[in-house]
């Protein structure tokens, strides 16, 4: 059942016009009391599903109407990530370049990240348990509660929420992680579900050990962003060679 209806571009014929979305929260209640799953056994069809996130090896993105939703799709090439309207890109640094990429909203923080996995169902499921571990250890109150697609890790910590979600698909696992305040958590959970409702994960030919990060590349226009940032910070490095000389 498709909780965020979106059809594929108008063709000329009613079979494919596109169908506008349902209003947010209609597909869950959000007044009701959390859901522990006790044991799910569905499994995701990524290809011929009514919603995704879908296996862009058999299913073209370009099919689609995404425009009542994104203002535009984030290709990264192993995943196409459709952007909120009102959201921007942000790239966290590392030390040798960048470390994770975001998606700020008004209501929060979307991190998506696409694994490799074997191609029998089940990675989603046995990584919740040793993400809802690692919630723990950090202090933070953690539950699983079921999403529409199955189990979600979620953790409190004062004034903020993390909520995780995974869904497996062919030979790869897509998880998005939301953070946001405890106050916009409502609002967050029900954006976060419509953009995986509509990203696209490709997993390619190439040999990846399962649960290894499938490779990410980054569109021309953020790379020069991110490579302009890299710049500065060995500017900013060298500029502090001399000072840590003379104090020597």
């Amino acid at each position: 059942m498709a909780l965020w209806p979106f059809g594929k571009k108008d063709t000329g014929s009613d079979e494919g016009e596109s169908t506008a979305p349902s209003e947010p929260g209609n597909g869950t209640d959000s007044g009701a009391e959390p859901q522990v799953i006790e044991d799910d056994g569905a499994v995701h069809d990524a290809v011929g599903g009514e919603m995704g996130p879908f296996d862009a090896d058999s299913v073209d993105i370009n099919d689609f109407d995404l425009s009542d939703f994104a203002k535009g799709v984030l290709d990264l090439g192993s995943m196409q990530i459709p952007l909120p309207k009102e959201s921007e890109v942000q790239v966290e640094m590392g030390e040798q370049g960048p470390r994770m990429l975001h998606i700020v909203t008004a209501y929060g923080r979307l991190t998506p990240v696409a694994f490799a996995a074997p191609r029998s169902a089940g990675q989603w499921r046995e990584a919740t348990k040793d993400i809802a571990e690692g919630m723990r250890r950090d202090g933070l109150e953690t539950r699983i509660e079921q999403g529409p697609w199955g189990r979600e890790v979620v953790g409190e910590a004062k004034d903020r929420v993390i909520r995780i979600l995974g869904v497996d698909g062919p030979r790869w696992m897509l998880r998005m992680t939301m953070i946001s305040p405890i106050d916009r958590s409502d609002r967050m959970t029900e954006l976060g579900r419509e953009v995986v409702a509509r990203s696209f994960v490709r997993r390619g030919d190439a040999p990846i050990l399962a649960s290894s990060p499938l490779p990410v590349t980054i569109p021309p226009q953020l790379a020069a962003q991110v490579q302009q940032a890299m710049q500065q910070r060995a500017q900013q490095a060298q500029q502090a060679q001399p000072d840590s000389g003379k104090s020597e």
